[in-house]
């Protein structure tokens, strides 16, 4: 047997297929930082590697010739020399939440998405000191992360008016820190705090703003001149950094989106306005919430000590009489704790004596002494909702229909002062919708006088 070696057959070459239009190479590269790869479109369709090189090719579907001249602005990066010695670094753009302030935001958090939630929340308390039937702090709680809670009390509202008056006086000043003072005992027994300082909202919410990164300031719309250039000089301030302002309506019976009419249509008289809101259904109240959103890690801001009277540039010596007891103005405590137990109180007297509401009746009620419930310092406060009064009032009513089969007048109705208070509170509606139409309406417009006007509600 022949035990030569075979002679080597040359192998045929194969034969080279031309390559496809458009096919994609990829090659092994240096390591680079998926964050700094920046190859156009351009560039990665018409390169070709050296045959020297192992490869492999993906072939993709024929591209239009339209995006073959999309190409980016950016220049490749250039290699590093070891990835142990390369150093990376990261802009606002890549990661924005690293700059939270950088880049304004005007997003729509979905409350059923928790990760749509606004990472904080500026709730800016004014005319609604109270937890109950509050739409602002109950939105803010459920769009946000984190809740920051601040009342501040601005200089402008002290001191002497153009005509020589206390633009706010010891009684009132003194009921207002009472409200206030209740208005944190609350948010602290539900897990947050409340944010006090002196000075102008604008420039005070504006340093919040930025000290907690918040995204938004949550807060009720009122109706005064001057509060409404506040609410301006507010979002002008907050504008600067891209804070979204969004406001509410809470002190008023009828909601404001709610009317049947066009704020600069809204009757001048009384009369008139009874009759386009009659029928008109009022809002459910909104519960009070049983704990509160935390306050905001970041920032680290001091919550404040509540001012006295002579901060405010007020003596207490005036709400004190001669014998040194407090008078009799000065005996009213203000806050949201107050209100209820005096709303509870009346309700409770109005039901005890259902047919005795009359001038001739010795009870201190409605026709009293004072003809007067006695409530209308929480509602100017907003310490009290008017919505949940109405809701209060109206049980009360019920019980006492329904315990009574026929009133003296045989409608079934009970005159003890209760139609008589819902009535008030429609006068207390008309003059706040009067007041803001002609505070946010042109300076052309002339004013027209509210006609028919009688005692708002005391």
């Amino acid at each position: 047997m022949d035990l030569s070696p075979l002679p080597l057959q040359p192998q045929p070459q194969e034969e080279q297929k031309p390559e496809p239009e458009h096919e994609i190479t990829i090659l092994p590269s240096p390591l680079l930082s998926t964050a700094s790869l920046s190859l156009s479109l351009s560039s990665l369709l018409s390169y070709k590697p050296p045959s020297f090189l192992p490869h492999f090719s993906y072939k993709c579907p024929k591209i239009p010739s339209q995006i073959s001249s999309v190409s980016s602005n950016l220049s490749p990066p250039k290699p590093s020399p070891s990835l142990r010695s390369s150093t990376f670094k990261s802009s606002p753009s890549i990661i924005p939440l690293q700059s939270p302030l950088s880049v304004p935001h005007r997003r729509v958090p979905d409350p059923s998405n928790p990760f749509a939630l606004r990472r904080s929340s500026i709730v800016f308390f004014r005319n609604d000191l109270r937890l109950h039937d509050n739409e602002t702090l109950k939105s803010a709680h459920d769009e946000s992360l984190s809740v920051l809670p601040v009342y501040v009390f601005d200089p402008r509202d002290y001191g002497k008016s153009s005509s020589g008056f206390d633009k706010t006086g010891p009684y009132r000043a003194t009921f207002l820190l009472q409200s206030v003072s209740d208005l944190r005992h609350s948010l602290r027994s539900r897990g947050s705090d409340l944010v006090v300082r002196i000075g102008r909202p604008e420039t005070v919410l504006a340093e919040m703003a930025r000290a907690v990164g918040a995204e938004a300031v949550y807060m009720q719309r009122e109706v005064s001149k001057d509060e409404v250039r506040t609410e301006e000089r507010i979002e002008s301030a907050l504008k600067e950094d891209g804070v979204e302002v969004k406001y509410f309506w809470g002190s008023t019976l009828y909601h404001l989106d709610d009317l049947p009419f066009k704020l600069e249509d809204m009757p001048s008289n009384f009369g008139g306005f009874r009759e386009r809101v009659e029928g008109l259904e009022v809002r459910k109240t909104i519960e009070a919430l049983d704990q509160l959103r935390g306050l905001p890690r970041r920032g680290d801001v001091e919550v404040g000590e509540i001012p006295s009277l002579v901060d405010l540039g007020l003596s207490p010596t005036v709400t004190m009489a001669q014998d040194g007891k407090p008078t009799a103005n000065a005996s009213l405590v203000g806050g949201e704790t107050e209100a209820l137990q005096r709303l509870q109180t009346f309700a409770a007297e109005c039901r005890a004596q259902p047919n005795k509401g009359d001038k001739d009746s010795g009870r201190d009620n409605i026709y009293g002494a004072n003809f007067s419930c006695k409530i209308s310092p929480w509602l100017a406060m907003g310490c009290l909702s008017p919505r949940f009064m109405f809701d209060e009032l109206k049980k009360s009513a019920t019980r006492m229909v329904s315990a009574t089969s026929t009133s003296k007048n045989g409608t079934g109705r009970v005159d003890n002062g209760m139609n008589w208070l819902m009535f008030e509170l429609l006068w207390r509606d008309f003059f706040r919708f009067i007041t803001k139409k002609y505070s946010a309406a042109p300076k052309k417009l002339e004013a027209t006088p509210a006609t028919a006007c009688m005692g708002a509600l005391a």
